[in-house]
């Protein structure tokens, strides 16, 4: 490793050093600058040109002054990875804040990562259990996928994200299951409910945790998700394990990127972000997938809370065009009490299709998540027209359709933060809230499945 230093520090704008005079420097590089205390910074080139080297540093630039010594390492960053991370709690560069031995990796790998081949990547068709009815009947999740939670400030996104980080796990197969946590901008009290969640359920011991604090420094926030992604394709690819990557707060983590392009003096996008937050992203998201000839996975549920719930924003906007779908977390079903509040009509799996039906999940369960989704958009439709006429005009069906969006909140979707239903528990709970529908109105069912999963033994007595 060939190292040069140098003592040309021409302008400090935090988080950025503007070094002039420097030779064969690259995009990437590993920077250390040396204060007059003595203190070491670490940070990478951000940008180079001929008169001048951009270095952006992982914290603050406090205590650098002009005659700071620049050392520029000659290697891009890296991420020591070994299947031994699984257990133990990093911080947001990769290094262990936990009391657990010293980390001996079998090798380090680029942060960057490697795009995956379009022809080698295989489709994602694997049904991966989470044990929510809302998401596993309505909007599933599968192997491979990349599925974000839209949320807003303040709701219980975390809390649904653990559930699925504790419960998840690939149906129907004997698999290493892993889950790898990155936490971007998120609260000290934040991070010690995850780490004591997954302590106390035994969650941890299959799982890397990457927490990056509100009280860290913004670009720290920009590697934090790449350590994660690098140690998942690890685990995923070498070590052949199913890696569930849970990225939150995505937000946090493009407001760091607007602090540092802001201190670029770049030429702002929408809302102030930079005009490369589309390919930031995608380079993020893609990196799930199942590759040809590899045992493991990469499925990923980045987390981001929607600026004044305006699905609308550049951050949810973009991300929706990236990835195969979103789960929405509602604030008005958080109002009422729902756990989890998620929202099954604006929710949407691109992919559920591939991963649902006969050899997958069950027979039934194509026709009956359609069937839920119109009846359930049906009935709070009559909601809207109950507010302007009252419930008293209704026809005895009307009556019947807004019973069963009454009982499907309150039945299917409010389950709690620690029921785990597999399923067949849940789609055949999701056949006896059909049973309050008379079944002439099921029109979206096959016949002959109506005939063998709904119960029609009350009709048959009245």
């Amino acid at each position: 490793m060939t190292q040069q230093e140098y003592q040309t520090i021409s302008e400090i704008k935090d988080p950025l050093v503007f070094v002039e005079k420097t030779e064969n420097v690259a995009y990437g590089d590993i920077v250390e600058v040396e204060t007059p205390d003595g203190e070491v910074k670490t940070g990478e080139v951000l940008e180079t040109s001929k008169d001048v080297v951009v270095v952006q540093l992982y914290e603050d630039t406090q205590g650098v002054g002009r005659d700071g010594r620049v050392r520029f390492m000659d290697e891009n960053v890296k991420m020591p990875v070994t299947k031994d991370l699984l257990g133990r709690v990093l911080d947001g560069t990769g290094e262990p804040m936990d009391d657990g031995p010293e980390i001996i990796p079998e090798e380090e790998r680029d942060i960057i990562g490697e795009a995956i081949n379009p022809y080698s990547r295989e489709l994602p068709e694997d049904f991966i259990q989470t044990g929510v009815s809302s998401i596993d009947v309505m909007n599933t999740l599968v192997r491979g996928q990349k599925l974000p939670i839209f949320s807003g400030s303040g709701l219980p996104h975390n809390d649904l994200a653990m559930q699925i980080a504790r419960q998840a796990d690939v149906k129907g197969e004997d698999t290493d299951f892993a889950v790898v946590f990155a936490g971007m901008g998120i609260t000290e009290e934040e991070s010690q409910e995850f780490i004591e969640e997954l302590e106390e359920t035994g969650a941890l011991e299959r799982s890397v945790v990457f927490l990056n604090k509100a009280s860290d420094p913004a670009p720290e926030r920009i590697i934090t998700p790449r350590m994660a992604l690098t140690t998942a394709e690890y685990l995923a690819y070498e070590e052949g394990m199913e890696v569930l990557v849970v990225m939150t707060d995505m937000t946090n983590y493009c407001n760091a990127l607007r602090e540092v392009s802001a201190a670029r003096e770049e030429v702002p996008g929408r809302r102030g972000y930079p005009g490369y937050m589309y390919t930031d992203l995608a380079n993020l998201y893609e990196r799930a997938g199942i590759i040809e000839g590899k045992e493991g996975s990469v499925t990923q549920i980045p987390i981001l809370t929607m600026v004044g719930d305006d699905i609308t924003h550049p951050i949810p906007d973009l991300t929706g065009y990236i990835t195969e779908g979103q789960i929405v977390v509602d604030r008005d079903l958080d109002n009422q009490g729902y756990k989890p509040p998620v929202d099954v009509l604006p929710s949407l799996s691109r992919l559920e299709d591939n991963g649902i039906g006969e050899g997958f999940t069950r027979e039934d369960h194509g026709d009956l998540s359609d069937q839920l989704y119109a009846m359930y958009a049906e009935g709070n439709d009559l909601r809207d027209l109950v507010s302007i006429v009252g419930e008293d005009a209704l026809s005895d069906r009307d009556e019947k359709v807004l019973e069963f969006a009454r009982n499907f909140e309150s039945e299917f979707i409010d389950q709690g933060w620690n029921e785990n239903r597999s399923i067949e528990e849940s789609l055949d709970k999701a056949w006896s809230l059909l049973e309050v529908i008379p079944e002439g109105e099921l029109t979206r069912v096959d016949p002959e499945l109506r005939e063998k999963y709904l119960n029609t033994e009350s009709e048959e007595e009245e």
